[in-house]
């Protein structure tokens, strides 16, 4: 929690009148683990303590030599974890239903906000209705839609019904898109806020261009350099990555394509396309420059509820290549700032990527518009939306145990 301990020092004056929240945050990831959610809840964390709340954040503990140094106004709350399978480096929270009721009975949060839906989550939500606390959750991660990746469609009514159970318990469910939240409601969930996501457009950015790492590539100035960023796995639908990048060969056999992110398909997606560049995972600054450092962008993925790779690489200055859905269909306007394919259509995808490949003065124009786009996307409006919404459910929620035996307390007038 360096950051936080640095941003603190810095808290932004505008914050500085509005009353401060208790605000314990549950979470089955969080850097060092590296995925969209970790990182996105990792700004959230520090923006909302930044901004002058008092932030409990309840997480597995991911390793030796934990927590970290106290911290004013924050404090880590360590579970027990054990290994996803596939996924050995990232954690799954085990069920601590009493020990959370004995934290939060001691020193009750205002709100309960849980970003995962695992037994983690479902102990947090239990525990948090239990001592009438509100509680709001997010929906971040299309289990349902992971099923059918893993031979396990079966399962995606299922899946869907414990989601639908279990947002619909809490007091409210944010989701980053106005798309989402009207599919959502169409499958039975209630109480949805939009709270969208934000990209750190400082860290992100064209000046992150590096000539040198294009030298490592293989390419030069004029060559044309595709990237891809995310988890090595099936859900990404990475062999139409692949076969996109076999169509743009085709035209330009200089071409190269960047491949940042690891998983269980990454020896699989080495066989298939040895010519790749396989950059493992990358993080801060050097992720930066990885994304500044290409030309295009492409993201084949069908299963996002946002895509934080889409703000990233168009913050970075890059054209973006998605299907019409989440992120990319809320940030791209087709042909000024990247390419919108109709969801699902593959043939279409390969098709538009080859015909970018062949246009570099167009991929240019459109990377000064992607970054031009991006420069509204700052984390301080949605922080400002997420407090708004905390702060609703605190004035709406009847009073919980602590506050009734604070009044009773208070002497009578």
């Amino acid at each position: 929690m360096d950051k936080i301990a640095h941003a603190d020092r810095v808290m932004d004056q505008s914050s500085a009148a509005k009353p401060a929240l208790r605000i314990a945050f549950v979470t089955e990831t969080y850097p060092p683990e590296v995925n969209g959610v970790a990182l996105t809840m990792a700004r959230v964390v520090q923006g909302l303590h930044r901004r002058g709340h008092h932030v409990q954040l309840v997480r597995p503990q991911q390793g030796p030599g934990q927590p970290a140094a106290p911290v004013a106004r924050f404090e880590e709350v360590l579970v027990r974890g054990l290994p996803i399978p596939r996924y050995p480096h990232l954690r799954m929270g085990m069920p601590c239903k009493r020990a959370l009721l004995r934290y939060w009975t001691q020193q009750p949060p205002d709100v309960v906000h849980i970003a995962t839906e695992g037994p983690l989550g479902w102990s947090a939500l239990r525990a948090a209705r239990q001592l009438k606390l509100p509680v709001s959750s997010d929906f971040r991660t299309n289990f349902h839609a992971y099923s059918a990746h893993y031979r396990l469609g079966w399962l995606g009514k299922p899946i869907m019904a414990y989601l639908r159970h279990f947002h619909n318990h809490t007091h409210c469910t944010m989701v980053p898109t106005e798309a989402l939240r009207r599919d959502l409601h169409e499958f039975g969930y209630r109480r949805l806020q939009v709270v969208s996501r934000g990209v750190d457009t400082a860290q992100f950015g064209p000046h992150r261009r590096s000539e040198l790492l294009r030298r490592l590539w293989g390419a030069g100035p004029q060559d044309l350099v595709v990237i891809s960023v995310g988890r090595l796995a099936a859900e990404k639908n990475l062999e139409l990555l692949l076969s996109a990048f076999e169509a743009i060969q085709l035209s330009d056999t200089r071409a190269r394509l960047v491949i940042v992110g690891d998983g269980p398909l990454r020896d699989a997606m080495r066989a298939r396309c040895p010519q790749a560049l396989f950059a493992g995972q990358r993080s801060g600054d050097d992720l930066a420059a990885h994304y500044a450092s290409a030309d295009l962008f492409l993201f084949p993925s069908l299963t996002e509820t946002f895509g934080n790779v889409t703000a990233e690489a168009m913050a970075s200055g890059l054209p973006v290549l998605a299907f019409d859905y989440a992120a990319a269909s809320q940030l791209i306007c087709s042909g000024r700032n990247g390419m919108l394919v109709p969801f699902g259509d593959a043939a279409t995808f390969v098709r538009y990527a080859a015909d970018l490949a062949n246009a570099m003065p167009w991929l240019r124009k459109m990377g000064e518009g992607a970054r031009a786009g991006a420069s509204d996307l700052g984390w301080d409006s949605v922080l400002v939306r997420f407090e708004s919404v905390l702060s609703m459910l605190i004035r709406q929620a009847p009073l919980g145990p602590a506050e009734v035996f604070a009044a009773l307390r208070q002497p009578a007038a």
